[in-house]
């Protein structure tokens, strides 16, 4: 592949998150690293790269998880490498809110609810309620989410627990909102969300 890899970020990646990412790369036509799924992130972020530069064509998904961990853990060491590699492009991130707490958060360009509409003045939770305590403040707190404030990252869709959400987000309705996170990604990246019209080889 020539050029930088283009990458998703997203900040989740337990056993329903993976298969999840994986259902979502195949609709819409992109690749995942599915070996970065695991709770926490089994992989370092090295190793992450190393796969990301074997796909055939971008853009790739990529899972990071601290498994609740509030401190800087294995999912966002590798968040950390792999975002400021030269060889990588992050496009954004969904950010994952989850019930940890300290932390700074991650203010987000838009959130996501469990109903499926776009929030630009409150941040969501968990369950993808929106949380009536940060009306005005969209920042989403999450286990996985504080590094994205070091490195560049031009998007940040915040969203609740994907594949969960009160089952709003379920594996087997084809997890919309994450998956609605991912296309509005693309989508202010100027790449068209269509499938056919993105095999591209680089």
């Amino acid at each position: 592949m020539l050029g930088k890899i283009r990458v998703i970020l997203i900040t989740d990646g337990d056993k329903i998150a993976r298969h999840v990412v994986e259902d979502i790369s195949r609709s819409l036509g992109l690749r995942c690293i599915s070996a970065s799924g695991g709770n926490p992130t089994p992989i370092s972020g090295a190793k992450i790269v190393k796969l990301l530069k074997e796909v055939p064509r971008d853009p790739v998904l990529v899972m990071f998880d601290d498994r609740g961990d509030p401190e800087q853990g294995n999912g966002e060491r590798a968040i950390e490498y792999v975002a400021s590699h030269p060889d990588i492009e992050v496009l954004g991130a969904v950010a994952v809110a989850s019930n940890t707490t300290g932390g700074i958060g991650i203010p987000a360009d838009v959130c996501i609810s469990g109903k499926g509409e776009f929030v630009y003045d409150a941040a969501v939770d968990k369950k993808g309620d929106v949380a009536s305590d940060t009306l005005g403040k969209p920042i989403i707190h999450g286990d996985t989410v504080d590094i994205l404030n070091d490195v560049v990252v031009p998007v940040v869709v915040g969203v609740g627990d994907v594949g969960k959400m009160h089952y709003a987000d379920d594996r087997d309705r084809g997890a919309p909102i994450t998956k609605k996170a991912i296309e509005e990604i693309l989508k202010r990246s100027g790449i068209d969300v269509k499938p056919e019209n993105r095999q591209r080889n680089r």
